[in-house]
């Protein structure tokens, strides 16, 4: 495990690199377990894939997904502090060609069309701030993903699998669902006739 302020990379070209995280209040990298059991899931379509890591804080998913062979990640991210830790980062891997660093409010962002359509989208907001309510319909909207892509959400505890598959656009499915102390973790699909994630 990394240290407070460190990250590191569990899997792919850049595995075992560890990268600088800002100490920034709400900031909470995803442990390295869950992002293990992510990518296990996500093995069969991150090869080549585009990704959206929404809320990108520390970089933890968008990293570790271009690590594993996504040909394009772009990192959303407002906080001025962590964005810059997170070009940093970019700069210290020499990915520039793969991770795209915007510095913008998530809403912000899905407010204009994007330029192509996303593989799998990583959505790990700030907790208790009802940012799932407000990101998936807009997600759900005309260009912003494959058919069958995959969407990650991260969520407190407390919101269990039903009340979360209430918040999904019609035509989406939740796929998987776990827990990890206080976080629980969800895979979901785009439309109902996505393959299943091995």
């Amino acid at each position: 495990m990394a240290g407070r302020n460190q990250l590191r990379i569990i899997g792919g070209e850049w595995r075992g690199r560890r990268l600088q995280v800002v100490n920034q209040p709400g900031l909470r990298p995803t442990p390295d377990r869950v992002r293990e059991t992510l990518f296990n899931w996500l093995a069969p379509v991150i090869a080549g894939s585009r990704c959206l890591d929404l809320f990108a804080g520390s970089g933890a998913l968008g990293l570790e997904g271009a690590s594993r062979g996504a040909s394009r990640v772009t990192l959303v991210e407002k906080a001025g502090a962590a964005a810059r830790q997170l070009h940093a980062n970019i700069e210290l891997l020499r990915a520039g060609d793969r991770l795209e660093l915007v510095q913008t409010d998530a809403l912000r962002f899905l407010a204009q069309p994007p330029a192509a359509p996303y593989d799998i989208v990583f959505l790990d907001p700030p907790f208790g701030r009802d940012w799932l309510a407000r990101c998936l319909p807009p997600l759900a909207g005309p260009g912003w993903l494959t058919p069958g892509a995959y969407i990650y959400i991260e969520a407190e505890q407390a919101l269990k699998p039903q009340a979360l598959e209430a918040l999904l656009p019609a035509g989406w499915t939740l796929l998987r669902s776990r827990q990890s102390g206080e976080v629980g973790y969800h895979l979901a699909a785009g439309l109902q006739t996505a393959p299943q994630a091995s």
